[in-house]
Parts: C-alpha cells; structure tokens; sequence
C-alpha cells in the first residue's frame, strides 16, 4: 500500500468528532465519513445477499443419513438472522467494516460430506464444536499469535491472492467465465461465457455493469461501488420485464408479488453437541472436525488481514486493530451458524466492497447487519439484484487489492516464491485456505533449505504441519480406515 494512500485513509491529523457515534466508532479519526460508512454497509450487502437464495438451496437440496431434508423457508430465516445479528456485534465490538453470514464451500461440507454421515442435528453440533474450539485458541491467543507471526510480505500477499480470488468470483458468478465440461477432454478449464464467446443479456449486464464502474471509480464519484449496482439491478429488471431470457441464475430481477414475507424460527436450537460421536466414531469426527476449524482459521484471518489491510487500519506492525476481539467475535459466528442449523458463519471477503465504497468502521455494519434483519421480513424485495449486477464490485474491488502486489520483494526468493503460490493458488483452487497454506509450507521449506530455518516462527512451523495433514487429508483418511 502506497504511503499517498495511507495519509489518506489514516490521516495524521484527524478532524474532531462531531457526536458520540463519530467517537465510539472512530469515523473521523479513520478518515471517513457517516455518508462513506452508510453507502459501505448498503454496497457490502448487496454484494454478499446472494447466501440468503445460495445457503437454503445448497444446504435444502441434501439428506442427512435417515433422509431428512432442511426447510427452504426456516434456512433462509435462520441464514439472514445470524448474518444480522453477528454482523452488528462485529460492527459495534470489532469497530471493523467487516460483515459475516454463512460461510460459502463450508456449507458444501456440512451438506455433501458430515450431513450424510449423521442426522442434520448432529452435523449442526459439530459446526458448535468447531465455533467453540475456536473461541478456546482465541482466548489462549493462540489465533492471535500465530496472525503476528506471519511476515509482512505473506500477509501482503495474502490481499493480493485475495483480490484475485473474489475478482475470479464476480467472473464466474456473472457468467462471463464458465467451466468447460469435463466430457470435451479438454485441458482447458474455464472459457470465456457459457460457449467460448459472450452471449445473453445477463452477462451483457456484467460487463456494462463493470465498465460503470471502472470508469466511476477512475473518475473518483463518491457511491461509484453502490450507484453501479443499483444502476444496473434497474436495468436488468427492465430487460428481463421486455426479453425472453431462460435464466439469470439465482436472483431473478423482476418486482416480487409481494413486499413481505413471514420469518419462520424453526430450525433454531437444533443441534445435537455430540450426537456425531455416536453415529461415526470418533475418529471420524475430529478428522471432520479438525478440517473445519482448519479451514474456518485460515480462511478468516486472510479475510481479516486483506479487508483491514485494503481500509488502511493496519498498523506499522502490520498488525490488524482490536484483533482479539474480532476473531473472537468470528469464532462464536460459527456457534451461532451451527446453533441455528444455517452453518458456519464467517467473515466475508465480499465486505471489500464496502471498503472500497469508503468504509472504514464498523459503522457500515450496522447498515448492512440492519438490512439483513429487514430481510428477515422483506427478502423478495431485497433479493432481486442478481449476480450480474452485484458482480462488477468484486471485480472492481479485486483491481483495488491486486494494487499491494508492489510493495513485495520480488527479487529476494526466499519470501517471493511463497508470496506467489499464495496469491496464485487461491484463485486456481477457489480457497483462501489452500493459498495461505502453500505459501506457508513453501515459506517454511525455503527458509530451511537456506539454512535459516531458526528465522521461521515456531507457530509458522505448527502451522504449515498442520497444511501439510490438510493437504494429506485423504491418504490419511484411507490408512486409518474411516474412508
């Protein structure tokens, strides 16, 4: 991050604060402004809506082990409650522009590997388990130490992956790339639209939506972020009213019947803490387990350490502000996802479009948490943004993070190359996790290769033997026979 670009989102010389909220959440001090912070939490929400349609229909579509399939209505309470309530304690405990809901690839696990080994009571327990066995490593300060003991360069890399990633995401999402058919026998993975060249008026919308945006943002307009979603939700709904389109993909943006809906609280306190053991052993469930917490760890603290890093709130350390408390307030995210059967919650990577909106407190997430609790009861009114609309923030956004890559040493090898599998391999295997665990082992095997294995943190070490098991986790599986 350029020193221009720090003066400006940490000033030197802070205007005072003009009432209370400004002083509890710091919004002069850091620079930004009650409009900046309002726009933020509307952008965030927007861009990461989507899990109140994705999360009811990838943990609704699959059977526990007896059979037994989650209600579409309950889970989609259950998703925008937590989302709501967490979101606002991150705001107003962390002081982060930081939102979380159910985590995205998490939900995967709980629905297509743990549900059909156990009873959904007892795979919602153990996303409790694994909340809970988080919450004890940030109490110990283990999670905290082990952030600290990550060299800056690493955590530079770990935006830049970062920026890649969810631009990767606003692609595929929009459409404008796909993957290609494993029936080809192609070597090539993904293409351009859903037949090698772009067709159809939804990602018409994207790219349209991403050209607005850009050129807001080259043109400095406040709201450039927020005024490009809202521009292009009204145009897709107007296309889609006059043309005949097969399918925008989740969100259709077409004006709902009705304005209202009932909450339904159903699946609240269902869960069975360790129902798990009894039904698969216990092997099973801490190789289940431990992939979770491993999963949930990584994945937040690149998240965390990417969004403060992109709002300018890291210290000269490095160091991201209140962070015990945010990955404490992460941690019990998870137990509240697992306790109301909607999965792990976690941080959200996609509230770098509020920051890049001008949030910078945890102001934003009062807006965003408070518009999750409104689709508590207005979710056909605030679900009608489709993806290619939302989509072009992400982009956007990941052009903004990739901006970090100049500020690591390219030439010296020993941090370079692992600076490099970490920002390449998150976008080519769709995981923040499996990023910053080969940019770990390979830091660790450079460092000692060299013969500098003494300069490697001892948490570092711990760390990447724990990616070297995750990465081994299916031999492992097989020799222990639990698969």
């Amino acid at each position: 991050m350029s020193e221009t670009k720090k003066a400006a989102d940490r000033p030197t010389a802070p205007p005072p604060a003009v009432n209370s909220v400004d002083r509890f959440f710091r919004i002069s001090e850091r620079g930004s402004t009650f409009g900046r912070e309002i726009r933020g939490g509307f952008a965030t929400f927007f861009t990461m809506a989507y899990i109140l349609v994705l999360n009811p229909i990838i943990l609704g579509s699959a059977k526990d082990k007896f059979g037994h399939q989650l209600d579409a209505v309950q889970l989609t309470t259950a998703t925008a409650l937590v989302a709501a309530v967490m979101t606002i304690i991150m705001g107003v405990a962390g002081n982060l522009p930081l939102a979380l809901a159910a985590g995205l690839g998490l939900n995967a696990v709980v629905a297509f590997q743990i549900a059909p080994l156990m009873s959904w009571d007892d795979a919602m327990g153990l996303i409790v388990l694994e909340g809970l066995l988080i919450c004890v490593l940030v109490v110990t300060g283990l999670r905290e130490a082990v952030m600290h003991a990550i060299p800056q360069a690493l955590k530079q890399a770990i935006s830049v992956g970062i920026g890649l990633f969810i631009a990767f995401i606003g692609f595929v999402d929009a459409g404008f790339v796909t993957r290609i058919p494993d029936v080809a026998g192609t070597t090539v993975p993904v293409q351009l639209g859903g037949t090698g060249t772009l067709s159809g008026w939804p990602v018409l919308v994207f790219c349209l939506g991403v050209l607005l945006t850009v050129g807001l943002l080259a043109r400095k307009v406040r709201g450039a972020i927020l005024i490009s979603i809202v521009t292009m939700t009204v145009l897709a709904i107007v296309i889609n009213s006059i043309a005949d389109i097969k399918s925008w993909g989740l969100t259709t943006p077409s004006l709902p019947d009705k304005i209202v809906d009932t909450p339904d609280f159903g699946l609240l306190g269902h869960f069975s803490l360790f129902g798990a053991f009894g039904e698969t052993g216990a092997v099973t469930v801490v190789l289940l387990v431990f992939t979770l917490v491993l999963s949930d760890f990584f994945d937040t603290m690149g998240t965390v350490v990417g969004i403060s890093a992109e709002a300018g709130l890291l210290d000269d350390k490095g160091q991201v502000p209140n962070l015990g408390r945010v990955l404490l307030i992460d941690g019990a995210a998870a137990v509240a996802g697992g306790a109301a059967s909607s999965s792990s919650a976690t941080s959200y990577i996609e509230s770098a479009a509020g920051v890049g909106e001008g949030s910078r407190t945890g102001f934003s997430n009062l807006v965003t948490g408070g518009l999750f609790a409104l689709a508590l009861f207005l979710t056909p009114i605030l679900t009608i943004v489709p993806l290619q609309a939302a989509a072009p923030a992400l982009v956007a956004v990941g052009f903004l993070m990739m901006t970090q890559v100049k500020n690591i040493d390219w030439d010296k090898y020993e941090i370079a190359i692992p600076a490099f599998l970490t920002i390449a391999v998150m976008p080519f295997t769709y995981s923040i996790t499996n990023g910053i665990g080969a940019g770990f082992v390979a830091y660790v095997l450079i460092k000692t290769v060299l013969g500098k294995a003494k300069e490697v943190h001892w948490l570092l070490w711990g760390a990447s033997a724990l990616f070297v098991v995750y990465f081994a986790i299916d031999p492992i599986e097989q020799v222990l026979g639990v698969k």
